[in-house]
């Protein structure tokens, strides 16, 4: 008994919690279009995954890194040469600016740009609507 006691004082607690939270501002996507030389590619994926995105999942206010192969354009016309788009998630502008200035940041985004075929490309950053 004393436990559905406790439960209850444990919900009630953290639904206060909740509704007295001030309302968050929508999270940024920054959106980066690659090209990635063929020859690299698997240099470049170990680099994201066991270096990069472990990095910057530990960042105050990151969300999610993705890392997406272009199969195909379904209308239109992708990006020439462009064969990759990192996708970083953060809940604001400003945490993601502070990850970019650490010490790690500037060591492996340029590790990641060592394996493009140009370190010409698009960045695009967009407010989760």
């Amino acid at each position: 008994m004393k436990r559905r006691t406790y439960l209850k004082n444990v919900l009630a607690g953290a639904g206060v919690a909740v509704v007295g939270a001030a309302p968050r501002q929508p999270p940024i996507q920054l959106h980066v279009d690659l090209s990635v030389n063929p020859a690299r590619e698997k240099e470049m994926l170990d680099i994201f995954h066991t270096k990069f995105r472990p990095a910057a999942s530990v960042q105050p206010g990151f969300l999610d890194a993705q890392m997406l192969k272009l199969r195909s354009a379904l209308g239109g016309t992708a990006p020439e040469r462009v064969n990759y788009r990192f996708v970083l998630i953060f809940e604001s502008e400003e945490q993601r600016q502070h990850w970019v200035a650490t010490p790690i940041h500037q060591q492996l985004w340029p590790a990641i740009e060592n394996t493009l075929r140009t370190k010409s490309y698009n960045i695009l950053l967009y407010d989760v609507a």
